[in-house]
């Protein structure tokens, strides 16, 4: 399969990033290695966003902090790019809606004839959101638009069977029309989920399941636990968001009990509106 005839393909990973971590970012690389391997695919962006403030969860600092660690854990990625559109929402925006905002850009670039962003120079200006790319020899059409897949961890994937957490018509819009690229965690069983749920079983072949064989178990709030404890976090982060944590005092037993009484953004709308 020649490049031009392989599907083009956008990896969103959606998210706390509380701190973000190297398995963060590894995610990433395991599924563009993933989905390429099949020959069907090209993956040509990586996007984070983090969630807002008013996701309520217990010890999230503040966004604009969580912003710029991600700012700077992807300096050095030529295809990786941190967006804010989500965070700068005045309420909790649901995945399902991040995930349709995001197809929807990607759709009218596509049809302004943008070009493919794997080869695209980036100045990263965070607050203005912009991606300045080089010109290309290509044209794309509507029909050659990026397809978008919400990448995220097996965990995600399994909350899907939580009561209240997620509508169940987001539910089939993420799998059914979009698509999942699920990492595989050590102790998870995401297959058998699958085949447990009704509608993960009918969109199936749109869950990409990623096997990490190299496990790596790196959790943000092990990272967070041990910042308050004082020992070091470093090589488990990227370095310059160890020297960022550092030099802004952040992750202290206080931070960790912020909005400890709170309820969590999905809960609060969805038992309400039940």
């Amino acid at each position: 399969m020649s490049l031009q005839e392989k599907t083009r393909v956008v990896l969103l990973a959606c998210g706390s990033f509380n701190p973000i971590t190297n398995m963060h970012l590894r995610m990433f690389e395991l599924a563009r290695d993933h989905l390429e391997d099949t020959g069907r695919y090209r993956v040509v962006k990586g996007i984070i966003s983090p969630v807002g403030d008013s996701y309520k969860k217990k010890g999230l600092i503040e966004v604009r902090h969580r912003l710029e660690m991600a700012r700077l854990a992807t300096l050095n990625s030529d295809w990786i790019t941190v967006d804010d559109w989500e965070s700068q929402q005045p309420e909790w925006v649901e995945t399902a809606k991040v995930v349709r905002h995001h197809a929807d850009l990607i759709s009218s670039e596509n049809n302004s004839d943008d070009v493919d962003t794997v080869v695209c120079g980036k100045r990263r200006k965070l607050e203005q959101n912009t991606i300045i790319c080089q010109s290309s020899s290509n044209i794309n059409t509507k029909e050659d638009s990026p397809h978008l897949n919400l990448l995220c961890g097996a965990d995600v994937l399994e909350s899907f069977g939580v009561k209240d957490l997620w509508k169940p018509e987001d539910i089939e819009e993420i799998v059914g029309r979009y698509g999942v690229a699920c990492i595989t965690r050590c102790g998870s069983d995401p297959e058998k989920f699958i085949n447990q749920s009704d509608v993960l079983y009918k969109h199936r072949k749109n869950i990409h399941m990623v096997r990490e064989w190299v496990t790596n178990e790196i959790s943000a709030t092990h990272v967070r636990r041990a910042l308050r404890r004082g020992q070091s976090v470093r090589y488990l982060l990227p370095d310059p968001v160890v020297r960022y944590i550092q030099e802004h005092s952040l992750y202290s037993v206080e931070s960790e009990q912020k909005n400890a009484n709170a309820i969590l953004a999905p809960f609060q709308r969805y038992t309400s509106s039940n």
